[in-house]
């Protein structure tokens, strides 16, 4: 379903055109308004009369987390206070937050992207969304909530945690969405298990699932184990929260970014340089419709690329490909660049291995080590232990296939692996460097 058939369909020539004027108003917003951004400009060189194209975008800096945090709280904000009507942070704990603002227009923009979103996966009026993203300063929870609302669904503000509370209401009022993450997710199935509930007990066809890297093979063991469709949806809460990208249900492959109010480009993280379409590096975003407070070419971190071929479900805004992981999440093993979400996908195709894993990496007589401890079901828990030394094997094999680097796997017992309401924790690096 289509929720604003005339901007999502527009034709590229006239979408692209839309871009460049709002790109233009929002420059010379930026260079007015931000002593920030007028001090980078002027130090690269560049005035807001010089951006007479698209192309011109890569003539302007990078603005970096760093940057935020630097001008902590308000410094990035180009409308006063009093104009300002909600703010939303991190949650600080590497360094300073870093602060977001919202205007009354920026929060009616948000809405509409997420009802947009949420229509993409088939989501409309009737339909009743458990919330089971985290209210508060995070903005998943009252993103989804007003993208909701926005549409005419029904919105349950259940948030994160107590989770057979969260299956109780889910059978009882009949939730035909969850929008949580994905680890969490499967918290909620194995949950439903325990309690002895059945599938078809449930409303629930959908789900919408965020904030954190995840894999086509857990797509499809959620799928399989709640009977629902499993959607990826992306957002960061510098840009504006989640609805900054979807997947639309039709074809499940890519996530549509909405290209009327942000420009996606992909770079290398090393030395900066614009990519094209269909190659992997960093995503870049920059918005071009916020009030309180725009972002100039923010580098997100995420890696991925840019699917320009067009999509079955009609829309022209062009797709990113599911995010591989950040470029400083990535794990750099003996020289080897690892991504958690490739181990993941290797571990879902295994016959009898459960969705929780953890990665260890640790540094023994300058060595870099990693080992890899998985759940396996309880049938294969319970089978012959020559068996489980079969599988253990033949997961280090293919990591080996894989990645080159000889790794350590433990199978350990079904539901040792701490479980997470919100994002998971996948690595614990113990590296002392």
């Amino acid at each position: 379903m289509i929720y604003d058939d005339e901007l999502e369909t527009l034709p590229r020539e006239a979408l692209e055109a839309l871009q460049l004027k709002r790109l233009q108003h929002t420059v010379e917003r930026v260079y007015n308004l931000v002593p920030f951004y007028k001090k980078k400009f002027d130090e690269a060189g560049v005035k807001p009369d010089d951006i007479k194209s698209l192309d011109d975008l890569k003539r302007l800096p990078f603005t970096t987390k760093q940057d935020l945090r630097d001008n902590y709280p308000f410094g990035l904000f180009t409308l006063p206070l009093e104009q300002v009507v909600r703010v939303h942070a991190s949650s600080g704990t590497t360094g300073k937050p870093t602060v977001v603002g919202y205007s009354k227009r920026d929060i009616q923009t948000w809405s509409n992207l997420m009802a947009r979103s949420l229509a993409a996966c088939g989501v409309g009026k009737g339909d009743v969304i458990q919330n089971a993203y985290g209210y508060g300063l995070f903005t998943g929870g009252l993103g989804a909530h007003y993208g909701g609302e926005a549409l005419g669904a029904t919105v349950i503000p259940i948030s994160g945690g107590n989770t057979k509370k969260q299956i109780l209401i889910m059978k009882d009022f009949g939730s035909t969405v969850l929008t949580a993450t994905p680890s969490y997710t499967l918290y909620l199935a194995e949950t439903l298990k325990e309690m002895g509930i059945k599938r078809d007990e449930l409303k629930l066809r959908v789900g919408i699932l965020g904030a954190e890297p995840w894999s086509d093979e857990m797509r499809k063991n959620i799928e399989e184990k709640l009977g629902i469709d499993a959607l990826d949806i992306y957002g960061l809460s510098e840009i504006m929260g989640p609805g900054v990208a979807i997947e639309c249900i039709e074809a499940k492959n890519g996530l549509h970014i909405w290209e009327d109010a942000f420009i996606p480009e992909i770079i290398d993280p090393e030395t900066g340089e614009v990519l094209k379409d269909g190659e992997e590096g960093e995503l870049v975003i920059t918005t071009i419709s916020k009030e309180a407070m725009p972002l100039i070419r923010y580098r997100t971190r995420d890696i991925t690329r840019i699917i320009k071929e067009p999509c079955k479900c009609g829309r022209t805004h062009r797709r990113i490909e599911r995010i591989k992981g950040r470029s400083d999440d990535m794990l750099i093993i003996r020289g080897v660049n690892i991504f958690p979400s490739q181990i993941e996908s290797l571990l879902m195709e295994t016959e009898g291995v459960e969705p929780h894993y953890q990665l260890i990496v640790d540094r023994v007589n300058n060595l870099d080590t990693l080992e890899v401890k998985v759940e396996v079901s309880e049938k294969l828990f319970s089978d012959e232990i020559k068996h489980l030394q079969r599988l253990k094997e033949r997961i280090e094999k293919d990591i080996k296939d894989l990645y080159g680097i000889t790794v350590k796997v433990t199978l350990v017992e079904p539901k040792t692996l701490q479980r997470f309401e919100g994002k998971a924790k996948r690595v614990i690096d113990k590296r002392k460097i």
